[in-house]
């Protein structure tokens, strides 16, 4: 693998798109297949069935769903439980169906550890954000963080394809300070 722009640009567009599957699970993945389906970019060999029309329709329905979902209080919380390990799949393929590594199983180590780490990780950030949404507001503040989330997921997956360093770079910067603020919670709550 060599790093030129052209790496670069796909490495970059692959964790950014992983990261906005830590928003919302299935929102990356198709306008992914859409940008594929209209020749905007091309995913790798083994992955091009997630521009078929069947997999466009699937990913359709599921996003409806999941979107629908997150504006219904509490049920949010329970989706939360499941999108995480999900946001962390659905990151690893995305990531890794644009990694241009020719190596089949370096493509999905770096997918598991680029892709679906950054999603797990935004995932549980946001998962915990709803929870305290939940606490504080008893749920009614939830479709504020919903609406945030959906609109992190839609933009930063169109953004990812026009500027996919810099969208690459800002969530790496939103994963840091994730984890910041996990270590420093633990850390309290530990002391006491």
């Amino acid at each position: 693998m060599q790093f030129d722009i052209q790496t670069i640009t796909a490495a970059a567009l692959g964790i950014a798109l992983a990261a906005c599957c830590g928003f919302r699970v299935f929102v990356p993945m198709l306008i992914a297949g859409l940008a594929a389906k209209f020749n905007l970019f091309q995913f790798s060999e083994s992955f091009a069935w997630l521009a078929t029309t069947p997999a466009l329709i699937a990913l359709g329905v599921a996003t409806l769903f999941e979107i629908a979902g997150y504006y219904i209080p509490f049920i949010d919380n329970i989706l939360d439980t499941i999108a995480t390990p999900l946001a962390a799949i659905a990151g690893t393929i995305l990531a890794a169906s644009v990694f241009p590594i020719n190596s089949e199983w370096m493509r999905w180590i770096m997918g598991i550890i680029a892709g679906g780490g950054s999603a797990g990780l935004i995932a549980a950030g946001t998962g915990l954000m709803r929870l305290f949404s939940s606490k504080t507001t008893l749920g009614t503040g939830n479709a504020v963080v919903a609406t945030t989330e959906n609109t992190a997921a839609v933009g930063g997956s169109i953004l990812a394809f026009i500027i996919p360093v810099i969208m690459a770079v800002l969530f790496l910067l939103f994963i840091l300070w994730i984890i910041k603020k996990l270590v420093k919670r633990l850390s309290g709550n530990s002391s006491s």
